[in-house]
């Protein structure tokens, strides 16, 4: 059986990370902005503190769910084209079926 194309498992884990370190960078401002009088936040490691790391498991995972959204989303995006009469899915089209697809999903 062949095995369907998928996106990038590196490529998913450096999304991740990025996303994963700006949150952290705000958290650590708003903790920063919270902190009264020069009091810390507290010293050592803690779970907010921890790096963020994804299981391959979970991002061969991610990767298949981000590949079916993907192609759901281009299959009803060309459905209302093709009752339009487009020969192109446009932006408009696949403006119409988000809403129902996040939905959906």
């Amino acid at each position: 059986m062949e095995e369907e194309p998928t996106f990038d498992t590196d490529l998913i884990h450096a999304i991740f990370k990025n996303i994963w370190t700006r949150r952290a960078l705000e958290r650590a401002r708003n903790e920063a902005d919270d902190a009264v009088d020069g009091e810390q936040a507290g010293a050592g490691t803690t779970k907010k503190n921890r790096l963020t790391s994804a299981n391959v498991n979970a991002l061969k995972l991610s990767c298949e769910l981000l590949r079916l959204f993907v192609t759901e989303a281009v299959q009803r995006a060309a459905t209302i084209a093709e009752a339009e009469g487009a020969t192109k899915i446009e932006a408009t089209h696949l403006e119409r079926i988000l809403p129902q697809l996040l939905l959906d999903f």
